[in-house]
């Protein structure tokens, strides 16, 4: 009878453990849907207000989302190669054509300041005993109308040394061309690299995401079985939960990314959005010496420097020429009546400049010189200095993509593999195995981060040295 009474009650005990064993489940696989549902809208970019207010959502409507979420994926288009929008970028990018457009316009400046002032053409009529016009032209030989020409002639030299001065100036706004072009390929390139990373981040996120999915579904079992508890299983919807909001920011990065490139390649900003092909580290070749040599012989803005320190020069050589007097030069032809002789008047003019302004537009235009020359040092040693840095970075860089590559990935990938059979063995906890989920996590995003400090590095060397790097 005492055992009959026993075995009714294990029984009834068993029953209801394993009813609410089932209610616990179902609401952490209720929690699980919202998560998952969150996370394909997310993905697809958008959140459903009634998704994520129905917990208790049916399988089908969630695949379907998460099929429907592939789909707005694989319809964005195919990858677009850096070379293609870099290319693009030179025929298109407003930035670049106005620079292109403000160098062509100062090549027509040197043809107005090397040539003659204007020459001057005038008509005279001199009337004698009336201001009436003509007034004694037939009785007098003061009357008489007169026709002449002047023309102001600087000092030799002078228009020669205005029109070098003009073209340094436009050999300067060539060269300005370049240093904007420069600028704007390494702004598309340092783009087009984030656009990348994101792209390739949400990919690890995701595949992230799924392993935390593994995680969860080992809590709530331990957690149904008795030998876990509520918080590891809250701890893993959370983090999930997180990732949401991780993939949310990845698509604000993204779409400020995209309105960059757009505005680079003067694209509109509703068309469609470029897609980044899967970035790689390129491995450097270059030393460093080799790499400050093309700076000093290649870099666009120490071009452009040294293009104004030539052209200062040359306005110092005009500001002394123009201590020298000018010359002015005038004829006339004055007609009288036929019986009074005609006059003929020739005039020769000197104009002699005041030293003081002179002067002091010779002192600056020396000073001038002086601050290029300092403007061309501080651009060389900025430009070194830069490079040097860049350089540590990318051996740096090169250095920790290998040591995660070959080893702290595989080795947290497979320590979360050894903790999560530990685990479901319950040989391990579950604050252990949430540790290893997070290095995976951290790590593979750290390698992800570091080939984009890489290839931004590398785009910046490729700015101050002029070349193209593999």
């Amino acid at each position: 009878m005492r055992l009959k009474r026993f075995v009714a009650n294990r029984t009834l005990f068993n029953a209801t453990v394993e009813k609410n064993r089932r209610i616990v489940v179902e609401a952490g696989r209720g929690g699980s849907r919202l998560l998952a549902t969150g996370l394909a809208m997310i993905i697809g970019g958008s959140i459903s207000p009634s998704l994520l207010a129905a917990p208790q959502a049916p399988q089908q409507a969630v695949e379907q989302s998460v099929e429907a979420s592939g789909q707005m994926q694989h319809e964005v288009g195919l990858p677009t190669a850096l070379a293609a929008l870099v290319e693009e970028a030179e025929k298109n990018d407003p930035t670049i054509l106005a620079a292109e457009r403000a160098a062509r316009a100062a090549r027509f400046v040197a043809p107005q300041v090397s040539t003659l002032p204007d020459p001057q053409f005038t008509l005279q009529q001199l009337s004698v005993g009336s201001p009436r016009p003509f007034a004694g032209y037939t009785n007098s030989d003061f009357s008489y109308i007169g026709l002449g020409a002047s023309q102001q002639l600087p000092y030799p030299g002078k228009l020669k040394l205005r029109g070098e001065v003009a073209d340094r100036d436009a050999d300067a706004a060539r060269v300005h061309v370049d240093v904007v072009l420069q600028d704007e390929i390494e702004m598309l390139k340092t783009t087009y690299f984030r656009l990348a990373y994101l792209q390739q981040t949400l990919g690890t996120i995701q595949r992230n995401a799924t392993l935390l999915q593994q995680v969860e579904q080992q809590a709530e079992a331990h957690y149904s079985a008795g030998m876990g508890n509520q918080q590891d299983v809250l701890k893993a919807q959370l983090e999930r939960t997180k990732i949401l909001r991780e993939i949310s920011m990845h698509h604000q990065l993204v779409g400020e990314a995209q309105a960059e490139l757009k505005r680079i390649l003067r694209r509109p900003q509703d068309s469609p959005d470029i897609i980044a092909e899967p970035v790689a580290a390129t491995f450097l070749r270059y030393t460093a010496s080799e790499l400050l040599d093309k700076v000093r012989e290649q870099n666009p803005n120490i071009h452009e420097n040294a293009a104004m320190v030539e052209r200062n020069q040359t306005a110092v050589e005009l500001a002394q020429k123009e201590f020298r007097p000018d010359f002015g030069v005038s004829y006339m032809y004055e007609n009288t009546d036929r019986k009074f002789p005609d006059y003929y008047e020739l005039s020769f003019s000197v104009n002699f400049p005041r030293r003081k302004p002179r002067q002091a537009a010779l002192a600056q235009a020396q000073v001038n010189v002086e601050r290029a020359q300092a403007d061309l040092d501080t651009q060389l040693q900025t430009a070194l200095a830069e490079v040097q840095k860049q350089y540590v970075t990318v051996k740096t860089s090169e250095e920790q993509l290998l040591i995660y590559r070959d080893g702290l990935i595989p080795q947290a990938e497979a320590t979360i593999q050894a903790a999560l059979a530990s685990y479901q063995s319950n040989r391990e906890d579950f604050e252990t195995l949430f540790s290893s989920f997070m290095d995976v996590l951290s790590l593979n995003l750290e390698y992800q981060q570091t080939i984009l400090d890489h290839e931004t590095a590398l785009a910046h060397i490729e700015r101050l040295t002029g070349v193209t790097l593999p």
